[in-house]
């Protein structure tokens, strides 16, 4: 069982060295500057909390997979399934390669967690990392898709949230490090041509598998 542990952090850890979690860094450093953290540890525990947020999040996922594991292996089945999470896909890919901006999710999330919406605090960071994991949780389909569709077959419930959570812990690790070191931003891989290209990437691959998808769902109506 530690296996899958490991395996499910290691997994978050990959995922947050793609561009999907770079959207929610400036968010971080949002929430640190705006409750004017003093020390290391305060910001530490202030990152920590928003990354809770968005583990619990995806705890809610896992619990969801694990509880409706027949179920959603009959969806898993259906060719409307596919369809529309082959169309969701294309349209991420889409917005990855900058055909149309998503970005206002992300400002949202943004403007709600530096506003103090919700209050300051710890409670607070919580409930915006929550809505975060909302945001980003379609820019790490793919990942997710593997883990929720294992959760699902176990159908343990506790080992499912449990699993997610780790994930999203994971996940959230640059985020811990550049909410307590904010001088790492300045070491982090800037926006430069070979990032362009990994995005451009991500984005082909997206729309590669939408297609696969839509391709299974034609299959399955004829």
């Amino acid at each position: 069982m530690l296996q899958q542990f490991i395996a499910a952090f290691l997994g978050g850890l990959f995922v947050s060295l793609t561009p999907c979690v770079y959207p929610l860094i400036p968010v971080t450093i949002g929430i640190i500057g705006a409750q004017k953290a003093g020390s290391k540890s305060k910001a530490f525990l202030l990152s920590l909390s928003y990354v809770i947020g968005i583990a619990v999040t995806y705890s809610i996922l896992g619990l969801i997979a694990a509880l409706t594991g027949s179920l959603f292996g009959r969806i898993q089945t259906n060719p409307w399934t596919f369809f529309i999470v082959g169309n969701v896909c294309i349209l991420l890919g889409l917005s990855t390669l900058d055909v149309f901006d998503m970005s206002f999710l992300f400002a949202f999330s943004s403007k709600v967690s530096a506003k103090g919406l919700f209050g300051k605090g710890f409670a607070g960071n919580i409930l915006a990392g929550m809505i975060a994991g909302l945001v980003i949780g379609p820019c790490t389909a793919p990942a997710l898709a593997v883990l929720l569709t294992y959760v699902a077959t176990t159908q343990k419930v506790i080992l499912g949230g449990a699993l997610l959570f780790t994930f999203a812990m994971g996940m959230g690790c640059v985020l811990i490090l550049v909410g307590t070191f904010t001088a790492i931003l300045s070491s982090l891989p800037k926006a430069d041509a070979w990032m362009l290209k990994i995005k451009k990437i991500f984005g082909l691959l997206l729309i590669a598998l939408g297609e696969y998808f839509l391709i299974k769902a034609g299959s399955m109506w004829l």
